[in-house]
């Protein structure tokens, strides 16, 4: 999909905003107010190439049919991820973390950490972690681990023939020892995101 210039972007960035706070869409006259401009013209230009990129579509002739064709740009935050012990595993998605810029891969997600247990990998409780989806991982790589019975923990993986170590970076924490069948790999760690400092 073709990238948005500026100013269409300013417009389109205004249209998605507008559209989920109101549940449709805005008129001419609220978009030229909101984007400081005294003609039409400027605004209908931007939507017809806002449109022909694939971002927007509208019913011709019919008034606040506007809708949106591509998602605003964000990660799904997937839920809470411990630090420390092991919490239940995430479900479902309920707020979007604007990185797309950043990380623009697919299979990426981020979880919201809990807990201390990585702190000298430099993840702090109330960081961000955004993780590439996948079952494998690298020795000694860092990764969201699911274990059957107990719930989803951040750790640094390590492989032996009869088990798996999950280990933190934080002394005070006791390595989690299981089997390999009894462990699921869900992701391996990109970035870690620090917001509000």
């Amino acid at each position: 999909m073709e990238n948005l210039t500026p100013a269409q972007k300013e417009l389109y960035d205004w249209l998605v905003e507008y559209i989920n706070v109101n549940k449709y869409s805005p008129s001419i006259r609220e978009m030229m107010k909101a984007m400081n401009l005294r003609s039409p013209a400027p605004i209908q230009s931007r939507l017809e190439r806002i449109k022909a990129k694939g971002y927007i579509d509208w019913i011709e002739g019919q008034a606040r049919t506007m809708k949106i064709l591509k998602p605003h740009d964000g990660l799904p935050i997937l839920g809470t991820i411990t630090a420390g012990g092991l919490v239940e595993p995430f479900t479902d998605d309920h707020e979007k973390l604007d990185v797309v810029s950043m990380f623009n891969q697919p299979n990426c997600f981020a979880l919201k950490v809990v807990g201390d247990s990585m702190i000298e990998d430099f993840i702090t409780e109330g960081d961000y972690v955004i993780m590439k989806s996948t079952k494998e991982a690298k020795e000694g790589e860092i990764v969201a681990a699911r274990v059957d019975g107990y719930g989803t923990t951040l750790k640094r993986v390590y492989f032996n023939p009869e088990e798996i170590i999950l280990k933190a970076s934080n002394p005070k924490y006791e390595p989690i020892k299981v089997s390999p069948e009894n462990v699921e790999i869900q992701g391996t760690l990109l970035a870690v995101c620090r917001l509000g400092y």
